[in-house]
């Protein structure tokens, strides 16, 4: 199984271009700093406005420069089943872990065909699969009986869950009949989804706070909520902070005031406002992150 703080990891541009030596550094920060795991190419990557031999870059780099010591879970989502399918295939020949899909949005299928989308994926590749369940972005939404079924399917092995709902694990492990990753997709609740029965938090905090993060994982996992409890909420402004606009273009300014790449993002995301500048770099200050 998964577990722990893995990070929604972001894909670092300047001039227009992947910075590939900067994406190097950060994993090498990450593999220093604690972080449990990687997840390339994923919402947090912009993996929607990369080319397909970006996407396939990136993962390439992140296998590379982690060389096993961490796994990597690779982003290969689309609401196209076949080019999912194109993604995880390039994936496993890199060498991840295990892929990140998502399906959905735009065509917004019924159970029946997200079941059919995910059982495509699993019966044309030989890798792992943590199903992506975010309402808000792709606006349909796996429900617990489906996602039960899926994980009747031999490789489909966890869950990122940004549903937003807490009760919604609750549903799940009461119908899964095997070991799975249940991942928090969303850090303001991964304390309290990892008190419900969760094994981690799939992460955007934690590219730029991971040491915190994987404490506050750590700490869960060991039953100490006393503990996680005061890590979360020394995380609070921060997590605040970042998703005062839309991601990833607060996370890219946090990391770019560590020193790790350029605060450059991809249109039609924008630079944050001063205001919201000015309210990161206080909450980075207030943990002494910078």
């Amino acid at each position: 199984m998964f577990y722990g703080s893995y990070v929604a990891l972001i894909t670092p541009f300047r001039n227009g271009e992947i910075d590939e030596s900067a994406l190097r550094k950060i994993v090498r920060w990450h593999i220093e700093s604690g972080s449990h795991g990687l997840i390339p190419m994923g919402t947090t990557g912009e993996a929607s406005t990369v080319t397909e031999q970006e996407h396939k870059r990136v993962i390439e780099i992140v296998v590379e420069e982690t060389a096993g010591q961490i796994p990597v879970i690779a982003g290969a989502g689309s609401n196209n089943p076949n080019e999912a399918i194109t993604y995880a295939h390039s994936a496993q020949s890199a060498g991840a872990d295990a892929v990140l899909a998502v399906a959905g949005y735009y065509n917004r299928p019924n159970q029946a065909g997200l079941y059919a989308h995910f059982q495509l994926l699993h019966d044309h590749t030989d890798i792992p699969i943590i199903i992506y369940n975010i309402p808000p972005r792709t606006i349909v939404d796996i429900q617990p009986e489906t996602l039960a079924k899926l994980s009747e399917l031999p490789r489909v092995v966890g869950v990122k869950d940004a549903t937003q709902d807490l009760g919604r694990i609750s549903q799940e492990r009461r119908l899964i009949n095997k070991p799975f990753s249940y991942f928090s997709g969303e850090d303001i609740t991964a304390l309290a989804y990892n008190a419900m029965g969760g094994n981690g938090c799939i992460s955007v905090t934690a590219n730029v706070a991971p040491r915190l993060c994987s404490e506050l994982q750590r700490a869960c996992q060991q039953g100490n909520f006393s503990h996680a409890l005061m890590l979360h909420e020394r995380l609070m402004l921060l997590h605040q902070a970042l998703f005062r606009e839309p991601s990833p273009s607060g996370i890219k300014y946090a990391v770019s005031l560590l020193g790790h790449c350029h605060e450059d993002v991809r249109l039609p995301m924008m630079p944050i406002t001063n205001e919201t500048r000015t309210m990161i770099k206080s909450a980075l200050q207030s943990l002494e992150l910078v």
